[in-house]
């Protein structure tokens, strides 16, 4: 069974909208900033042997306010900038469908797909939806602080990327030490 990361998108690989509803999620590609310095970050966890696969809710698509065509170029530079795998996308406007988080059907799909081991694989995200969905799959959240991270379950909240990053890799040598003591 692999390991793999769950990074979400808006706010973690991508910079948010100023001028939009919080959090501003951008609509036209000319909005779409990748945030570029966490290429090196992102890259420890895959030499570390972790799949980093992108989460993303975007129901602007459903909604009219977002073209799939932009949507798809903004996944394209953003799988050109950063070493990121795949991207599992949920399109829909209504919570409770099952790819929609807090629902865990974007973890449950690339579980299949990538064959992971969702016990052993991690979320980061700065919403508290993301780390709802990974308790129900049954991944760690960890979660960088920000006004959205809610007051709901999250196994840990970190101040940054930088330390999410850490923390996994931290955690990661942790049970191998264990593993191999056992």
């Amino acid at each position: 069974m692999r390991l793999a990361v769950f990074l979400e998108r808006d706010g973690i690989l991508n910079r948010y909208v100023t001028g939009r509803a919080s959090p501003g999620v951008p609509i036209r590609l000319e909005q779409f900033q990748v945030i570029e310095e966490t290429r090196s970050l992102l890259q420890s966890l895959k030499d570390a042997g972790f799949l980093l696969l992108v989460a993303t809710v975007q129901p602007a698509v459903s909604r009219g306010e977002l073209s799939r065509n932009e949507l798809d170029l903004m996944h394209h530079v953003l799988k050109h900038k950063l070493p990121v795998d795949d991207i599992l996308l949920c399109c829909a406007d209504d919570a409770s469908h099952p790819c929609h988080k807090p629902q865990p059907g974007l973890f449950m799909e690339a579980a299949f797909k990538w064959g992971l081991a969702l016990d052993r694989c991690y979320v980061i995200s700065d919403k508290w939806q993301d780390a709802k969905a990974a308790q129900v799959a049954g991944c760690t959240s960890v979660m960088i602080d920000s006004p959205w991270v809610g007051t709901d379950h999250h196994d840990f909240v970190v101040p940054d990327l930088a330390t999410a990053v850490k923390k996994i890799l931290s955690l990661t040598a942790s049970s191998v030490r264990c593993a191999a003591a056992g």
